[in-house]
This record gives C-alpha cells, sequence and structure tokens, in this order.
C-alpha cells in the first residue's frame, strides 16, 4: 500500500522496512491524545480562516465520530498503519474525502506526535501521583497504628540505637513526598506546547499557537520550533523522577523482605502478598516484594536507554526519537503495576511489637544513652564514650546486658553512676527523650505525621 507521504518516493516499502519503521504496535495507546490534539487543531485552523468554518466543523465532527467508534470497539485500530497519525488521518479521509485532507494543514508529525506524547504522560504522571498518596495514606496509617512500637534502629546492618516503628515507616513517607514533588515539577515543564513548530522551521499560515495550547490545557508553547520537535528532555526527566520513585520502593521492599523472614521475624505479611514454594510446603515467599525491587532495574533500564539515545542526535527530528515512546510507556506502566501491589502489600502487612521489642533488647542499643547519662552527670562527652563502651565489653563477657548489670559492677568503671542509671537506659525512656525534631520520640513521631497529612491536602 502506498504510503500518505508518498510524493518524492512511490511511497512503497519492503515489508521488512514497514514493519521496522512502525510505531503503531506502542503508539497506538495515545489515539485519544492524538484525536484530541486534531481537533484542537481543525478548531484553530477554523478560528484563523486557514479553513472554513464549515470544514472545521465537519472535521471536528469526523473526529469525534472516530473518537467514539475506537472507544466502543466499533472500529479497529488498523495495525498495519504506519502509525496511529497516520491511522487516523486516512480514516477521516476515507469518511470525509477531500475535506479530511485539509487537517494537517499548518503541522507535521513531528509537533504532532511531540503534542501527543507530551498530552499522554501529563495522565499518566496524574495516575501515578494518585498511587503515590495512596501509598503515603497507607503508610501513614501504618505509623500511627505503630509509633509507639520499638525496634532497633540499624547503621551498617547492625543493631546501633532504638527506634519506633512507626519513626522508620515515616522516613520512607518523607521519600514519597519528595517523590510527588519531582513528579509535579516534571509535569510542570512538560505542559508546553510544541504544535505549530511543524517540521523544523514554524509554518507560513498565520496559525495561533497559543489557542490550540489554551485548548489542550497546556500553560503556555514551546519559544523554539527547533526545540520544539526536538525536545524529549520531559520524557528523560519523568524516567529520572520514577528511577528514584523505585529506588525507594526499592530499599523499602528490601527491609519488607529482611523483616519477614524468619530470621527477623519483625512483619507478617499477608497471604495475599505472598506465595509459596513449589516443593517446600512450609515456605511464604515474599515475592511482591522481591518483584518490585528486581523492576526497580528495568525502569534504571528504560531511563539509560533514553539518555543513550538522545546523547548524539543533531537537530532536529530524527527517527531515533521514534524510541521514546516504548521505554517510558513501559517505566510507567511498571511503576503503576508496583504501587498498586506496594498499597496493598503494605496496607495488610501485620507487625509483630513483641518480636521488634526482644530484638531492641540485644545487641546495646541503649549504649548511647549511657553515655549520655554520664555527660547528664558532668562527664566530658568522650570519657563517657569510653566508660560506655567498656561497661559494654564487661557484659559480653559476662554474657548479660546493660539493664541487668549489677549497679555495684557499673561503679567499678564510674562512681557516677547510680540507681538512676535504670531508668536511663529503660529502651522506652531512650525513645521517648529523643525529642528533637524529627526523632523518634513517639510526640516526634506524631508531629511528623501530621506534616505528611498536611502536604497530601
Amino acid at each position: 500500500m502506498a504510503k500518505m507521504w508518498a510524493g518524492r518516493t512511490d511511497g512503497v516499502t519492503s515489508q521488512v522496512a514497514d514493519d521496522f519503521n512502525s510505531s503503531i504496535g506502542f503508539d497506538s495507546r495515545m489515539y485519544k491524545q492524538d484525536i484530541t490534539g486534531s481537533m484542537a487543531h481543525a478548531a484553530m485552523l477554523g478560528a484563523q480562516g486557514i479553513i472554513t468554518a464549515d470544514e472545521a466543523a465537519t472535521i471536528l465532527d469526523g473526529l469525534q465520530t472516530i473518537l467514539d467508534d475506537i472507544d466502543s470497539g466499533a472500529l479497529a485500530i488498523d495495525m498495519t498503519c504506519e502509525d496511529i497519525h497516520m491511522f487516523v488521518e486516512q480514516v477521516l479521509t476515507e469518511r470525509l474525502g477531500d475535506v479530511g485532507k485539509k487537517l494537517h494543514t499548518a503541522r507535521s508529525r513531528n509537533d504532532q506526535v511531540a503534542l501527543d506524547i507530551r498530552m499522554y504522560l501529563r495522565e499518566e504522571i496524574d495516575a501515578i501521583t494518585a498511587l503515590v498518596r495512596e501509598l503515603l495514606g497507607v503508610l501513614v496509617e501504618q505509623a500511627e497504628q505503630n509509633k509507639a512500637v520499638i525496634l532497633p534502629g540499624y547503621t551498617h546492618l547492625q543493631r546501633a540505637q532504638p527506634i519506633t516503628f512507626g519513626h522508620h515507616l515515616m522516613a520512607y513517607a518523607m521519600m514519597l513526598t519528595r517523590d510527588l514533588s519531582r513528579l509535579a515539577d516534571c509535569r510542570k515543564r512538560m505542559n508546553v506546547s510544541p504544535i505549530g513548530s511543524c517540521a523544523l522551521a514554524g509554518t507560513t499560515y498565520a496559525t495561533d499557537r497559543h489557542f490550540e495550547a489554551d485548548k489542550l490545557g497546556f500553560d503556555d508553547v514551546c519559544r523554539n520550533s527547533l526545540d520544539g520537535v526536538s525536545d524529549r528532555d520531559f520524557c528523560a526527566e519523568l524516567l529520572g523522577a520514577l528511577s528514584i520513585l523505585m529506588m525507594h520502593l526499592s530499599r523499602f521492599s528490601e527491609e519488607i523482605i529482611l523483616w519477614s523472614s524468619w530470621e527477623f521475624r519483625f512483619v507478617e505479611l499477608s497471604d495475599a502478598f505472598t506465595t509459596g514454594s513449589s516443593i517446600m510446603p512450609q515456605k511464604k515467599n515474599p515475592d511482591m516484594a522481591e518483584l518490585v525491587r528486581g523492576k526497580t532495574g528495568r525502569v534504571y533500564g528504560d531511563l539509560m536507554a533514553l539518555l543513550t539515545t538522545l546523547k548524539g542526535l543533531p537537530l532536529a527530528y530524527n527517527k531515533d526519537m521514534q524510541e521514546d515512546k516504548e521505554g517510558v510507556f513501559d517505566a510507567c506502566d511498571t511503576v503503576k503495576m508496583c504501587l498498586e501491589v506496594f498499597v496493598g502489600m503494605v496496607a495488610t502487612m501485620k507487625t509483630r511489637p513483641d518480636v521488634m521489642l526482644a530484638a531492641a533488647k540485644g545487641g546495646f542499643i541503649n549504649a548511647t544513652d549511657l553515655a549520655d547519662y554520664l555527660v547528664r552527670k558532668g562527664l566530658p562527652f568522650r570519657d563517657a564514650y569510653k566508660v560506655s563502651g567498656r561497661t559494654v565489653a564487661k557484659c559480653i563477657e559476662d554474657k548479660t546486658t546493660l539493664d541487668a548489670l549489677p549497679l555495684a559492677t557499673y561503679k567499678e568503671f564510674c562512681s557516677l553512676i547510680e540507681d538512676d542509671v535504670y531508668e536511663a537506659i529503660d529502651l522506652k525512656t531512650c525513645v521517648e527523650k529523643r525529642i528533637s525534631e524529627g526523632g523518634t520520640s513517639v510526640a516526634s513521631v506524631e508531629a511528623q505525621i501530621a506534616w505528611v497529612k498536611q502536604q497530601l491536602k
């Protein structure tokens, strides 16, 4: 079949070349954006007198009918067409004749595809943002329920200091609020209309680019036509934001995997978000968390693929840029799927406060509080640090804990230590006296929860 772009050539290509060149297999998902953009373009052409008002009305009716027919299933997208833009124009021309051929006046596929993908990704950002907000809500609920549950905090994966589980969860909540901010910033920079840039140099027609931009919900128009058709910064920026979001989900997944293991047993995942083993009947595997962790690499790959594609391209449009879509579509699909799973997995996750507390009682994670106790008694911090360290060494030698060490033994290391040391190093005291903003005390965690709730408003 001859192509709509036939002219300089006969428009006949080999089947192999057709298959290689075709993008309709993945850009057909943008049919709504393509038709909506074309409707705005037809309305502009009519308003500017480039085509008649009657012709514009006819084209608008024809495009709306095509959209309705695709939505209802009455019209199937022809996957032998080169791309979604050619498919829509072809059907319109078949239905309207010569009037349909006037739609493409004062535009190119170059600015048309740039318009479609911006419109499509705006909606994807909105959908992803809604899911991140839903996950934040679930995290806040879990943090509220566990704001006083004590467990060991870790550095280097070694038990370090006592914290609350609510405090730990709110760390991820803070990460997600930054993800929301990045998505919003990306959407703002994306929301600029390229339509009217045409192939690369603009057009000789007296178009009104702002008319189309306003009609399609854009904040502004691209200020340079070369940039308008060749800019894919917004795709790379979105992939960067999604990669960071996935990194956060992956870190959280890693901890959920550890926490749900028999070695930790801090949490139990719902059966709905775990799987079993084909040979070991006792197993309950955190496959959903593992898959999220694994799919993070996939999204990273999408980002690196696009950056590599763009890095050597001269201005303006090049066919290489067709490679922008599959990666960014894949990343959006992957992130949405991971977020949907994560919401349910975290919402149904059960905590084991008794196990967390038992773990917190081991590992001498109140040693810093012993040093702080001695500082308040007047001992310089470095001296207090050494006393605390030697005391821990004694406990290890005697196979006991700081809480159980006799006062007489304490006094062998420092005469300043009195009976009040046991209250000072009690785990609950250790948590509650960390009153600095952002700390692990219940009051501080409540303040963090309140702040996130305010952000969600």
